[in-house]
């Protein structure tokens, strides 16, 4: 069966031919790049596949922001935000979870200063 011709290297500037996307020589650059830019370090044990289906599912049940609804407006939902950090020890659990609108939220993470 025939192969499939060669293609030039994706690298910026690099004349040379290759069945996969890179190089040789820009394969290793490329996947550094990659997982430093590209991925987080710590994403998936803190926010793996769970996580996604956790705030999924806190999101359905719970579609409009809390803290919006406390002053009587209607917003939806557009993130779940942990009450107590993971980071400090907190979890996925429902009473550790709040759903926010992302003007809230942003406004939450500035008034505890950690962005």
């Amino acid at each position: 069966m025939p192969k499939k011709p060669k293609r030039p290297c994706s690298y910026p500037g690099c004349p040379n031919l290759t069945d996969g996307q890179y190089c040789e020589e820009h394969e290793a650059i490329a996947r550094k790049r990659y997982n430093k830019y590209g991925r987080p370090a710590d994403n998936n044990k803190k926010y793996g596949r769970a996580w996604k289906r956790i705030r999924d599912r806190y999101a359905a049940a719970h579609s409009l922001c809390e803290m919006c609804l406390k002053e009587g407006r209607l917003t939806p939902v557009e993130e779940v935000h942990h009450i107590v950090p993971l980071s400090q020890g907190g979890t996925h659990r429902n009473d550790n979870l709040m759903s926010l609108c992302q003007s809230c939220h942003t406004k939450l993470h500035h008034e505890l200063g950690d962005r």
